[in-house]
């Protein structure tokens, strides 16, 4: 089987119940009823409506989707999405716009510790500040 480098692509007038499984990428913009796993990157088409459990490595949501989230690395929700559902990721990118409703668990490494909070970076300068509280 040749190997090819684009996007697959599960079109609008594709209605799936079952399990999915990719390899790399994968865009989605029909209908998805179930489970969807994978160590890659999923799009969710403007057009979707996806009621699944997913687990991915990356997730960017245009449409519709319901159910649960995990992911290891990146979530992004368009202006436009709708996510109903609780979410597990390393980074969460929300745009103005977008419906989320559900409880969001974000922190830099999936493979968390028990009680893991979100790390906290703070940029701060070797030289004191010019003024200080007292």
């Amino acid at each position: 089987m040749a190997e090819h480098s684009g996007k697959d692509v599960l079109s609008s007038d594709v209605e799936i119940k079952g399990t999915i499984k990719f390899q790399k990428e994968l865009l989605i913009d029909g209908k998805v009823e179930g489970e969807i796993n994978s160590d890659g990157a999923l799009t969710v088409g403007e057009n979707a409506d996806i009621r699944a459990e997913i687990k991915t490595k990356s997730i960017t949501i245009y449409g519709k989707v319901q159910g649960n989230v995990s992911v290891s690395e990146r979530c992004e929700l368009k202006s436009k999405c709708t996510l109903q559902g609780d979410l597990k990721a390393a980074r969460l990118i929300i745009e103005e716009g977008a419906t989320f409703i559900g409880k969001s668990e974000v922190s830099s490494g999936m493979s968390v510790k028990a009680s893991s909070k979100p790390e906290v970076v703070r940029h701060e300068d070797s030289a004191k500040p010019a003024f200080a509280r007292a």
